[in-house]
């Protein structure tokens, strides 16, 4: 372990080693601290897809898609809907200067420390209904070749060189509970050291206190992650008002010690959290069959083309259709009093549209393999994981009709049984639509639309009525809430450093990643636009460390 390190990072995640990376060049020493064990370095980041918001990058342009800073930055103030003055005053500043740099140098940054994408982009989050509102008008989901433990390797690699030469150490096990503050700055850490654990990656481990420990540094930069798999903590800021009730049954999207614990305990020390209600979380999780940390949850990535109807087994509206905007969906979802909807599709559909979330859902682009990556996506059937969900999945029912389809949701539904007749008489009125090349039927027109994008010809599926027993089997799936992503957070300026209830900058206090709301206490607003998470934490993380590169300590 490190002595009279210059600068204490609270959390080893992906935000912390970007702030450490950035540090070490700077020649600063660093002690990072945590509460997992060294198999659980990288944080949340390990187990994400792996996706980059990019503008105007090579990508899209190889694939005929022009993007600009100026369209990014509409697309993304318009998601955001920063309506707060004052919580939101750093946050949109922080929205400009995160768009210029995924406008600018992150691919550039990215590609300098050996990361690559593939040459797919994907088009996440397509939004409302107005091109001044909510969502990405153009494809801009970037996938990491390598997921996300590539995305992690390319900074933990050079903070472990780092550590062998004595200029970074590990306090791994070590669980802060209080930031010292002396004078008006904080100048240290208190906490418990936990027993020893030898977990694997995301396993829940042991809260036994075995020690206590304090260290001291010129500063302190907090990056502990949000409160996802705090189910207590999610439903105490809930926006009721906004997106209706808390939902009773939720799903774990991030393992258990995503906790948000970082949050309460600087707030007490006089750090300032803005914009508590504002958070991102699924509609289309699914019980993982083979769970890793407690209530597992995996999110299905869709495409287009999937049925989605509510608990009562009414079609959603527009723009409640997969993959286009996940608030909407949810407050649709959430005003029917249930806390589930349902996915109905065929196997032409789940072949060639549906994605699983998660760097292990996906072992050919996270194990950079291309024979088994041309395998999986291109041959005929579904992706390995893909099939073994509809085979092991609890949520998944499979049919040969629809008859003994419905009566498969309706012994797993958690709330009123379907009625065959009106699901046929809606399923029936959407398949008329197909058969001639006009149609009033609005999903059935962004389909069309998304298949003017090379990307998405080869990933959307080719319009067909989903009775037609030639794409079958039929497949339903019931789908329920994940949690994932805290939006609000730690107030900070441009350099990462806390703001104070007051207004001013906290001495010696920096916070980056989810715990900063990725920057500014909600650079999102409150709406995400996917890809954004992973840039939010490097972005965040980078001017955290180069902004205590630059001061004197001390």
């Amino acid at each position: 372990m490190i002595e009279n390190p210059d600068v204490i990072v609270v959390g080893a995640g992906l935000a912390g080693l970007v702030a450490t990376h950035e540090l070490v060049k700077a020649g600063r020493r660093v002690l990072v601290l945590d509460q997992e064990n060294r198999a659980n370095l990288g944080g949340q980041a390990f187990w994400s897809l792996g996706g980059l918001f990019f503008v105007d990058s090579p990508e899209q342009r190889r694939l005929g898609v022009k993007d600009s800073l100026e369209l990014a930055l509409q697309d993304w103030f318009g998601s955001a809907g920063f309506d707060r003055e004052d919580e939101d005053h750093w946050a949109r500043q922080w929205a400009r200067a995160y768009v210029e740099f995924a406008a600018g140098e992150k691919r550039q940054y990215l590609y300098d420390l050996g990361l690559r994408v593939t040459p797919v982009v994907g088009w996440a989050e397509r939004g409302g209904v107005a091109a001044d509102g909510h969502g990405n008008s153009v494809p801009r989901f970037h996938l990491t070749w390598g997921t996300g433990p590539e995305v992690v390797r390319v900074f933990l690699e050079p903070v472990l060189a780092a550590e062998q030469r004595g200029q970074v150490g590990f306090a791994f096990r070590h669980q802060v509970d209080e930031l010292i503050v002396e004078g008006d700055a904080v100048t240290g850490v208190r906490g418990s050291v936990l027993e020893a654990s030898t977990a694997e990656r995301g396993v829940a481990s042991s809260r036994t206190v075995v020690n206590q420990f304090e260290f001291r540094a010129a500063a302190v930069i907090v990056s502990s992650g949000g409160i996802g798999h705090n189910h207590e903590l999610i439903r105490r800021n809930w926006p009721a008002d906004r997106l209706g009730p808390c939902p009773e049954h939720m799903i774990s999207g991030v393992p258990a010690h995503v906790d948000g614990r970082m949050l309460g305990i600087t707030e007490a020390a006089g750090g300032r959290i803005v914009n508590r209600d504002r958070m991102w979380h699924y509609t289309e999780g699914i019980h993982n069959w083979d769970p890793i940390w407690p209530d597992h949850a995996i999110r299905i990535i869709p495409g287009p083309s999937s049925l989605w109807f509510d608990a009562n087994g009414k079609r959603m509206t527009a723009p409640a259709f997969p993959g286009f905007d996940t608030n909407e969906t949810m407050k649709q979802i959430l005003a029917t009093g249930y806390d589930y909807s349902w996915f109905v599709l065929d196997q032409s559909i789940i072949e060639k549209e549906f994605a699983l979330s998660g760097s292990e859902q996906n072992p050919d682009i996270t194990g950079k393999d291309l024979k088994l990556a041309l395998k999986s996506r291109v041959a005929k059937g579904a992706p390995g994981p893909v099939e073994a969900f509809k085979q092991h999945g609890v949520d998944f029912v499979v049919a040969d009709n629809l008859a003994d389809l419905v009566a498969g949701m309706n012994k797993i539904a958690r709330g009123p049984q379907l009625d065959l007749a009106d699901l046929e008489r809606q399923i029936v009125a959407r398949d008329r639509d197909v058969a001639h090349k006009f149609s009033k039927d609005a999903q059935l027109m962004a389909i069309n639309n998304a298949r003017r994008f090379l990307g998405d010809k080869v990933r959307v599926a080719s319009p067909h009525r989903i009775l037609d027993p030639a794409h079958g089997p039929l497949i339903a799936v019931r789908l329920n809430i994940l949690t994932r992503k805290t939006l609000g957070g730690l107030q900070t300026n441009l350099d990462s450093q806390v703001i104070r209830a007051d207004g001013t900058p906290f001495p010696g206090l920096y916070a980056a990643g989810e715990v900063a709301g990725f920057g500014g206490g909600g650079v999102h607003g409150y709406n995400a636009l996917e890809g954004t998470f992973l840039g939010g934490c490097i972005f965040s993380g980078r001017n955290a460390g180069r902004a205590l590169g630059r001061v004197r300590l001390g």
